[in-house]
C-alpha cells in the first residue's frame, strides 16, 4: 500500500532528533537566468544516505516481541545501512542479502553500524526483492522500496524541500526501487501540485524510462556500472501503479554523464555523491527537465575511493 501524507507527518515526527534535516544549496555553476540548480544534500546523514529515514521508521516502533529475531533485508548498501543502524540502536540483529558486485565502501559499513552480510547472485538478490523472502533466513523482512513506512519515511525529504523552497518548479529524484520517488512525490503533490517529478536513471538500467515508454512494466538489460545504488530488470509490479501516475518523465543519462556530475559537485561545492546521487544532477545539467527552480536530490555519498579517484582525474573508473 502506498504512503499517505498522514503517513509522512507521522514519520517526521518519529525522524526528528534521529536523522539530519539535510541542507537544500544551489549548486555553484552558471545556468541561463531562468534555471537555477538546487542539491538536497542526503549524502550528509550519518550513514552518508536517504535511506536512513525510510529504515528507521520502519521499524523504530515496533515492538519488542515483533523484533525478537532480528531483522534482514535486501540491499545494495545503502538501505542495509539505514536498517543496520536502526537495529543497533534498538539492540537487535540485522542480517543483510547483498548482490555479488556491491561495493566494499558500503559493505564494510554495513558491518561496522552493526549488520551482517550475506552475498548472493545479482539474480537470486532480485528474486528476494520481488518475493520478499530469503529461505532460512530468520527475523522480520523489511523491504528496501515498498514498505509504507519506509516510503513514508523516505516522504519526509519532500517535505523538507517545499519548507526550505516554497517556489521549487522541479524535483529530480535517482530512481532505483521508487521508495524515493513515491514518497517525495506524495508529499509534493501534497503540498505543492504544480510541481514536476521527474525520476533520473542511467542508461545502462533504465527500466522505468522503458516501461513509462510501454505503458507497463517492462524487463530492461542490466549491465552493472561504479553507478550502483540505481537501476534494475524491471519496475516492481507493486511499485508501478504509484510511480507511473505521479513521475512526469523518467531522465536518462549516460555512465559518463554521472561521472562528470560527480566531478563538478566536488569541485564546484565540494560535495561527494556516490554514482546514483549525481544521477539527478546530471540529468538537471543535460536541460531534459526545463527551466525554473531545479531541485537534484543528493541521495548518497558511499562511493569506494579506488572509483571516485579515476573520476576526479577525467577518467572513467
Amino acid at each position: 500500500m502506498a504512503a499517505t501524507f498522514e503517513d509522512i507527518l507521522q514519520a517526521r515526527d518519529r525522524l526528528k532528533g534521529k536523522i539530519l534535516r539535510t541542507p537544500l544549496v544551489q549548486l555553484n555553476t552558471k545556468m541561463d537566468d531562468n534555471t537555477k540548480i538546487y542539491l538536497k544534500l542526503e549524502n550528509l546523514q550519518p550513514i552518508g544516505s536517504f535511506k536512513i529515514r525510510g529504515a528507521f521508521n520502519a521499524i523504530g516502533d515496533l515492538e519488542p516481541e515483533t523484533l525478537k529475531n532480528g531483522v534482514y533485508t535486501a540491499s545494495a548498501g545503502n538501505f542495509a545501512q539505514g536498517l543496520a543502524w536502526a537495529a543497533s540502536i534498538l539492540g537487535v540483529t540485522c542480517d543483510v542479502l547483498v548482490p555479488d558486485y556491491a561495493p566494499n565502501t558500503k559493505l564494510e559499513a554495513i558491518e561496522r553500524y552493526g549488520g551482517k552480510t550475506h552475498k548472493i547472485t545479482f539474480n537470486e538478490w532480485w528474486k528476494v526483492i520481488c518475493s520478499h523472502y530469503y529461505e532460512g533466513m530468520a527475523g522480520m523482512f523489511i523491504h528496501p522500496v515498498s514498505e509504507r513506512a519506509v516510503i513514508a519515511g523516505n516522504g519526509t525529504v519532500g517535505m523538507e524541500i517545499f519548507e526550505d523552497l516554497p517556489e521549487v518548479d522541479s524535483v529530480i529524484v535517482p530512481y532505483g526501487g521508487g521508495g524515493l520517488t513515491t514518497g517525495i512525490a506524495t508529499a509534493l503533490k501534497h503540498l505543492k501540485p504544480s510541481c514536476k517529478i521527474y525520476a533520473s536513471e542511467v542508461e545502462t538500467a533504465a527500466p522505468l524510462a522503458a516501461s513509462l515508454e510501454a505503458g507497463k512494466p517492462v524487463f530492461c538489460n542490466f549491465q552493472p556500472t561504479f553507478i550502483d545504488g540505481i537501476g534494475g530488470k524491471s519496475v516492481l509490479d507493486e511499485m508501478w501503479p504509484f510511480v507511473s501516475s505521479l513521475v512526469a518523465k523518467s531522465l536518462v543519462v549516460s555512465v559518463q554523464e554521472v561521472a562528470d556530475a560527480i566531478k563538478m559537485l566536488v569541485e564546484r561545492n565540494h560535495v561527494v555523491a556516490e554514482g546514483a546521487g549525481a544521477a539527478s544532477v546530471a540529468a538537471a545539467l543535460s536541460g531534459a527537465a526545463g527551466k525554473g527552480n531545479i531541485v537534484c536530490v543528493v541521495t548518497g555519498g558511499n562511493i569506494d575511493l579506488s572509483k571516485l579517484i579515476p573520476i576526479l582525474e577525467g577518467n572513467l573508473p
